[in-house]
């Protein structure tokens, strides 16, 4: 913590230097990078290949309805849309950031997207015959998937950073990611199908450790800009809209074909309904005259997805997706009502969306529910090959047992955590530098530093109220 401080006493003494890096310049640099390292290394996998045909005859294959294209693609759609039109929107409660939170949530995506089939690539789906990385539509989703956690983290730091420190974040956020996510999933061996603890556990904290680094003592000078208005938040609405509608297919979206799918989908809808009911009524409960906050609709309605996501395809119980539903439906909300507050005046934690509310403390509790859920099976529930299917119990984990599957899965929680809050704080550490450009505090949570903004509509001439279809008439 101290030297975290002498960091950032450094970096403001330096703030008056003149050097500063180029959007345009970033943008140009980075795609040219990006279209050499595809030439190197991309290539299409074996379902996307021409030899597609010489593959079926080999493998017996009677129709190409079993590419897994026609599978994956109707899930890709969703998260797709999610991460780009849900996540996009969500951020659109800020009274003048519109323009900055679906824009450079279009462009942060789109940017780290093409990172992210690299290094899951290396990590995942790299043959080692040729030394190419083969993608196909599962390498489009779990791209998706690396580009959410870096889009959780900008909701801690909206409006408040330039586009440049955002896609430095979102470089170095994909490359932890697919760090952390190897450890996780291939080596600690933990299931986390709708990434409680991959995704959201680890953007939470990589989003909160950077706006602990980045905190902003004077960012009273843009109070003024920092609430909503009731366009913005319906607005807003529309993102959680989608995100709600299509998140039982971002948690069942790389599950295994059939049961597991099947039974992510239901736990994920019903922890889902479950939220919105108890995020009503706990919202209600603590405003006066028993009025709702929108702000509670918005974000905790959309918990439950985040908490059930680990255990989404065990035999979780459609009463058990309730109850995970329920408690965090009452934990979200009252964290942006007692917690968020707390955590700015003592933490000096600026969470502008609240992240650790919708994202953090779900994927924690995701995580521990996906412990506890699985220590818990047993062959009389799934069935031998069942429980062989569910957790992946072959090769070096063949012997593995349910018990002992249940702490492989604390320990990626664990994991998680560690990389979200020191990889946080070293890149926070970065974004401090003072080449980025960040905004002034008097000019955060504004777009006009950065867009070409239209006339508003107060400045255009009335027309008199007699009058609504001619104005020259007599």
């Amino acid at each position: 913590m101290g030297a975290a401080q002498s960091f950032r006493d450094m970096c403001d003494r330096t703030k008056n230097t003149n050097v500063r890096l180029s959007l345009p310049a970033v943008c140009v640099v980075w795609q040219t990078a990006m279209i050499i390292l595809f030439g190197v290394f991309i290539r299409y996998d074996e379902e996307s290949d021409p030899h597609w045909v010489e593959h079926k005859a080999s493998e017996n294959i009677s129709s190409d309805i079993e590419n897994d294209f026609y599978f994956r693609y109707p899930s890709f759609q969703d998260v797709h849309v999610m991460i780009f039109v849900g996540f996009g929107f969500l951020m659109t409660f800020l009274k003048r950031y519109s323009f900055g939170a679906v824009g450079f949530n279009f462009l942060i995506a789109a940017f780290g997207l093409q990172w992210a089939l690299l290094m899951q690539g290396w990590f995942h789906s790299l043959d080692y015959n040729d030394g190419k990385i083969k993608i196909g539509i599962e390498n489009l989703i779990n791209a998706d998937f690396c580009v959410a956690g870096c889009l959780i983290a900008y909701g801690a730091l909206l409006g408040k950073v330039s586009p440049v420190q955002l896609m430095v974040l979102t470089l170095f956020g994909i490359t932890l990611f697919a760090v952390e996510e190897f450890i996780i999933l291939s080596v600690i061996h933990a299931r986390d199908a709708g990434g409680s603890m991959v995704i959201h556990t680890f953007g939470g904290y990589y989003g909160l450790s950077i706006s602990w680094m980045l905190y902003r003592p004077n960012l009273d000078q843009s109070s003024r800009l920092q609430g909503s208005v009731y366009r913005s938040d319906v607005f807003a609405m529309i993102g959680t809209l989608f995100l709600w509608m299509f998140w039982p297919s971002f948690n069942s979206a790389i599950t295994d074909h059939g049961d597991g799918q099947h039974r992510a989908v239901i736990n994920t809808y019903l922890a889902l309904a479950s939220t919105v009911l108890t995020a009503v009524a706990v919202s209600s409960l603590f405003q006066k005259h028993g009025k709702l906050d929108m702000v509670h609709i918005q974000n905790s309605t959309l918990a439950g997805g985040v908490a059930v996501g680990t255990a989404a395809e065990f035999m979780l119980m459609p009463y058990g997706a309730l109850i995970v539903g329920f408690c965090c439906g009452i934990i979200s909300t009252l964290g942006y009502i007692y917690l968020t507050p707390f955590m700015e005046k003592y933490m000096k934690i600026q969470d502008t969306c609240g992240i650790h509310n919708l994202h953090a403390m779900p994927g924690v509790i995701g995580g521990i529910v996906g412990a506890i859920t699985a220590a818990a099976a047993s062959e009389s529930v799934y069935g031998h090959e069942g429980l062989v299917n569910t957790f992946d119990f072959e090769g070096a984990f063949k012997n593995m047992v349910p018990t002992r599957q249940g702490g492989h899965q604390a320990g990626g929680l664990c994991v998680a955590i560690l990389f979200g809050i020191g990889g946080g704080i070293i890149v926070g550490a970065i974004l401090r530098l003072p080449i980025w450009g960040d905004p002034a505090d008097d000019n955060c949570f504004d777009d006009e530093p950065y867009w070409e903004l239209p006339e508003d509509e107060e400045s255009v001439p009335p027309i008199l109220q007699y009058n609504n279809h001619m104005r020259n008439k007599d």
